[in-house]
């Protein structure tokens, strides 16, 4: 199974080489073997993967593919946890949005891939099935909350998968795994069936081998959605339409509160050889500011856990998913069922949006939240105004060691930098690995203005073809 991209197993399916049964069989037979080292699925439902298997249609562009789904996505009669015991046993009734167009294309999902718990983490390690290992130094973390998705397809375990980014959560992950990960603008994929964790920047995306895979299931799942009211009507474009075109003349940023001196020498080294290589292939760089960078993860982490205090308020043991025993009355019940239920991570972002939002401290925290947010926006459309993308690490550091005990939760939320500034203006964003002669992968991204993720995929892709020719 290892490293073949949906191109290869395409290929394979339509000259009759395997069919779309052997490959889900064979993709079964790597995740049984390999899956306990790494942790990446939580679940794989094999049979019913067969049956589909045993339908598909090879004409669809993406027909016999089985692609991993990121636990907090809902696949219809299976598990959808996000990782937490507090929905350890509930199966979804229905499929997401994004799940139903993969299979309209000819998809086959198939597998639940570990995560941190309801998407709130960076590493992978905040889940109640235990954490996810890094599949190129298993003595290191894989980032998250995706932790699961990057693990399975760097590792091997899936052709390609699903992911949820709401500030960084499939880019900084496909980083520390030396893959691709794509965060689509805001509205471009419908969040309807995706569980929520802080609804104004979640947004679904792919993990992949490579920018062409990436493409094609942009392809896939974009496009309006009566069933999600934030879901745009822009028309949706063919992503793969710039793949393989000159990059010649495109102007790119580089912000210089990116060129921070604690990012590691790693991260340093591979900003600079992807410079050069877009210098080579006819780009012009342009060092530009984004003022409020340093006000990011403040203002990132007060919007994205005020919104979770008020989304998982509705896992209080009565409606579904786990209920404390032996409780005394309606209020131990809510008590007892979210203290048991919820990991430490989760706690600590309900208590903290909770605060924020609370009479006497809405103001103080929230709102000017809120106005900084804007500000950041604001930082960007000023800066696309004057080049076409923008250029930066994906993440200030290669994968921290597994079970670091050292590093502190504001150490973690700060590892964001870079990624939440997208989540929080609602841009397109993509990470892809830059070449490393030894070490841990290292991630650099590219950054577009809203809906212009054709164009983002054209530099990304031809980036990714100088890498190789080097």
């Amino acid at each position: 199974m290892h490293f073949g991209t949906i191109s290869h197993w395409r290929r394979q399916l339509c000259t009759g080489a395997l069919s779309p049964a052997e490959l889900v069989q064979e993709l079964a037979d790597t995740i049984k073997q390999h899956n306990p080292a790494l942790n990446a699925y939580i679940s794989w439902d094999t049979e019913a993967a067969l049956a589909e298997a045993a339908q598909a249609d090879l004409s669809k562009p993406l027909g016999g593919i089985p692609l991993a789904i990121k636990d907090n996505i809902c696949l219809q009669n299976q598990p959808t946890r996000c990782a937490s015991r507090i929905l350890e046993n509930f199966i979804s009734p229905y499929d997401a949005t994004a799940i139903s167009r993969l299979r309209a294309m000819g998809a086959i999902p198939f597998g639940r891939t570990n995560m941190d718990e309801f998407a709130m983490g960076s590493t992978g390690e905040n889940s109640a099935f235990g954490a996810t290992a890094n599949p190129v130094n298993p003595a290191h973390v894989p980032g998250g909350s995706s932790s699961g998705s990057a693990a399975a397809v760097a590792g091997g375990l899936a052709i390609a998968a699903l992911g949820s980014d709401t500030g960084g959560s499939i880019r900084q992950p496909a980083s520390h795994c030396g893959i691709v990960g794509v965060k689509p603008t805001y509205g471009r994929v419908s969040r309807y069936g995706l569980v929520a964790y802080a609804s104004s920047l979640d947004q679904i995306g792919p993990l992949t081998q490579n920018v062409e895979d990436a493409a094609l299931i942009l392809n896939a799942i974009c496009g309006h959605d009566a069933k999600d009211s934030t879901s745009t009507r822009k028309d949706v474009p063919d992503f793969m339409a710039g793949l393989g075109q000159s990059i010649k003349g495109c102007r790119i940023g580089l912000p210089r509160e990116y060129s921070s001196e604690g990012n590691a020498p790693a991260v340093k080294a591979a900003l600079q050889r992807s410079i050069r290589a877009l210098t080579d292939l006819g780009a012009e760089i342009t060092e530009i500011s984004l003022p409020h960078t340093e006000a990011v993860v403040s203002a990132y982490y007060i919007i994205a856990c005020a919104e979770a205090s008020s989304n998982l308020s509705r896992f209080d043991g009565i409606r579904y998913g786990y209920r404390a025993q032996g409780t005394n009355g309606l209020d131990d019940l809510y008590s007892k069922t979210r203290e048991t239920g919820f990991g430490p991570e989760v706690k600590r972002r309900i208590i903290l949006g909770t605060y924020v939002l609370s009479s006497g401290y809405y103001d103080a925290y929230y709102a000017r939240a809120q106005k900084v947010r804007s500000l950041v926006a604001r930082d960007f459309s000023e800066a696309f105004k004057q080049v076409d993308l923008i250029i930066g690490p994906t993440a200030p550091t290669p994968a921290p060691l597994l079970h670091d005990k050292t590093m502190t939760p504001l150490q973690v939320y700060l590892a964001d930098i870079y990624t939440v500034p997208a989540n929080l203006a609602g841009l397109p964003g993509i990470s892809l690995p830059c070449p490393q002669e030894s070490g841990l992968p290292v991630g650099i991204q590219l950054l577009a203005p809203p809906f212009a993720e054709v164009n983002m995929l054209r530099v990304a892709s031809a980036l990714e073809q100088q890498f190789s020719a080097r």
